[in-house]
């Protein structure tokens, strides 16, 4: 009646093993580490980087724990702070020996002190958030004017192509703010126009009028338009601060929208403020000039004469040098996607496919028409210093906005290109209006308040069911023990964020989990004063409490997925948190808290008593601890 089969307690075996191994590393704490990573779009790490960083440290006297390359970036353990000081002094002069035009990022960050053992099983501890680990926290504004101007430029290049194609004549086309003014002549040309425009550019509001002896068109953006194009440029914005938050190594990010027109950044465990903001503010620009290959070029290359009048100098990928009109063919502005891919002809090589507004293809038909077999370098500027990140050849004229960049590249660096190309702009301009910045120690603070807060909670609730129930009220904090260790390992396997509001959902669902204990407890109690025998209160206890115990959880949940789906920030830490000990402590209470109890009574076939604390029956003068399966004696 009361026996689990060898089955479940192999599962409740497991559970207690994987629990304990994917809780363990959250024990270890942190440690000061220097991480490095590429200070340039165009420069990709490897693992060759790290015998560099060794040499480096090694020189100045100082051995990490370890030197290792993760992802894209390498990163140096140690054990004090002053020795992470010193070593990021130490790497950046090996590093970067012009600080001016630095190639490598050299920053300070926090990795766990976990031994290398669990680390191999992927056992990781919990990240941590801003409050709790310590970090920066960004408010950015995001220029709205600025995208709708943009959009508007686009507009005027798009509007003039249109017209052209399409032979139909006009005495100019200009911006006024973020609108578009278009002058005719003659009225009947107008109505020709509005119709195609109307017909063609759907989200732009067409109002006709006089300037003098000329007929004007205006054209703005409808409403729900102009809200589509800010939702984009943040968007856009949020997609490429996260590819530059990559760069820093952070451990789960926040980077959100907050209103119209705001992003919020937080950035845990990141202690170089001024690095952090470096990161954050680049700006990447895309412009398409043509190759210098005069004879005047070659000698300058060669060494042996100037950079010609009107070019300049740059570098590509692999350091060769390479000359570049000043003349600006194209600019990122023009680029409206980039996706890697295969080239269209029968050998298949990596390639880039790059897709133009209408001024861009215009401008890019004409140019490749007039410069067949000649090169056409792509530059990426960065912090006013820029890099050619491809310069193909060019084998016949190229129309239709759609461009084809191929040769010399592997797959990856293909698609590495097609990301630079783009997400290497932010869509519109940003300015940060709020800085904090919280210390390790403010965090080691609110870390140990927040887990003594659990730890007396879980002493509180051990030492009353201990008290009130006895060995049952042991049994019971047993389970509740078994359901905190699951949450923190469900929680380290997931590699969720652990918030202050995380905390207080541990210690929410300490005091709910007990709860189901109490339920079972007393419906045991209530199974004996109504006379059943210790083997049957114990069995029909656990049945008749699972359905309540259910019901509770089951309405707790919903509660819990809803600030999980509509809550955002710290709301939707404290729902995760939330369902899943909800989840954790339906297992634990009814299981593992049944498996114990079966395990201790179950093999006793003539069981007489049990001890589950004070129990009342109908007659009997005297409160009884133990109940026994003989009928009570009459006062």
């Amino acid at each position: 009646m009361n026996r689990y089969p060898w089955w479940k307690y192999t599962i409740l075996g497991l559970a207690l093993v994987i629990g304990l191994l994917y809780t363990l590393p959250n024990l270890y704490g942190e440690a000061p580490a220097v991480q490095v990573s590429s200070g340039k779009a165009t420069l990709k790490l490897d693992a060759g980087l790290v015998p560099r960083i060794e040499q480096s440290l090694a020189a100045a006297g100082l051995k990490p724990d370890f030197v290792q390359f993760e992802g894209n970036s390498v990163k140096a353990r140690f054990a004090t702070t002053d020795e992470q000081i010193k070593a990021k002094d130490a790497i950046g002069r090996a590093l970067n020996p012009d600080p001016a035009n630095p190639s490598y990022i050299v920053a300070l960050n926090l990795l766990s002190r976990s031994p290398h053992w669990l680390t191999s099983l992927h056992a990781l501890p919990m990240y941590l958030g801003l409050d709790l680990r310590g970090g920066v926290h960004f408010l950015m504004q995001v220029d709205m004017k600025a995208a709708l101007t943009k959009k508007a430029e686009a507009l005027t290049g798009d509007l003039r192509t249109l017209l052209r194609d399409k032979n139909i004549r006009h005495a100019g086309i200009s911006r006024d703010g973020n609108q578009v003014v278009i002058r005719f002549r003659e009225q009947a040309v107008l109505a020709q126009a509005r119709t195609l425009l109307a017909d063609q550019l759907p989200d732009l509001n067409w109002t006709e009028g006089l300037d003098g002896s000329e007929f004007r068109l205006t054209g703005a953006l409808k409403p729900q338009a102009a809200k589509a194009v800010q939702d984009a440029a943040i968007k856009q914005n949020i997609t490429t601060l996260h590819n530059r938050v990559n760069e820093l190594g952070v451990a789960e990010p926040v980077i959100q929208q907050q209103g119209a027109d705001r992003v919020v950044v937080q950035l845990p465990g990141v202690q170089d403020t001024a690095k952090a903001k470096d990161i954050i503010g680049r700006t990447a620009t895309l412009e398409v000039r043509l190759v210098n290959t005069s004879t005047e070029a070659l000698d300058a290359l060669r060494g042996s004469g100037p950079v010609p009048f009107g070019s300049e100098k740059y570098l590509e990928k692999d350091g060769a040098p390479i000359i570049v009109f000043r003349q600006v063919i194209l600019t990122g502005d023009n680029l409206t996607d980039a996706q890697p891919g295969f080239a269209g002809d029968n050998q298949g090589e990596p390639a880039v496919h790059l897709t133009l507004d209408a001024k861009g293809a215009r401008i890019f038909r004409d140019v490749t028409r007039e410069n067949i077999n000649k090169r056409m370098a792509i530059i990426l500027f960065e912090k006013g210093k820029g890099e050619v990140v491809t310069a193909p050849v060019i084998r016949s004229e190229i129309g239709g906005g759609r461009v084809q960049i191929s040769g010399r590249m592997t797959t990856t660096e293909a698609a590495d290109t097609a990301l630079l190309l783009r997400a290497g702009s932010l869509a519109a301009p940003m300015e940060i209006v709020e800085e904090r910045t919280i210390g390790p120690t403010l965090g080691a603070e609110n870390i140990a308040k927040g887990f003594a807060s659990v730890g007396y909670g879980f002493a509180a609730i051990a030492v009353f069911m201990c008290a009130y129930y006895l060995l049952f009220g042991l049994f019971s904090t047993l389970a509740l023990a078994f359901n905190l260790l699951l949450l923190i390992s469900v929680l380290s396997m997931l590699q969720a964020t652990l918030t202050l509001p995380g905390i207080a959902a541990i210690a929410l669902t300490l005091g709910m989990a007990i709860d189901a204990n109490v339920l079972i407890n007393e419906r045991v109690r209530e199974e004996l004063r109504g006379g059943a025998s210790p083997q049957m209160a114990i069995n029909t206890g656990y049945e008749k409490a699972f359905a309540t115990i259910l019901d509770s959880n089951i309405t707790t949940l919903i509660a819990g997925l809803a600030l999980l789906a509509f809550g955002s920030g710290f709301v939707r830490g404290f729902a995760v948190v939330h369902c899943l000990g909800i989840l954790t402590s339906m297992f634990s209470a009814v299981m593992f808290s049944r498996g114990l109890v079966n395990l201790w009574y179950g093999g006793k076939k003539r069981l007489k008593s049990v001890s589950i604390g004070q129990v009342w029956r109908a007659g009997e003068a005297r409160p009884a601890v133990a109940i026994d399966d003989e009928p009570a004696a009459k006062a």
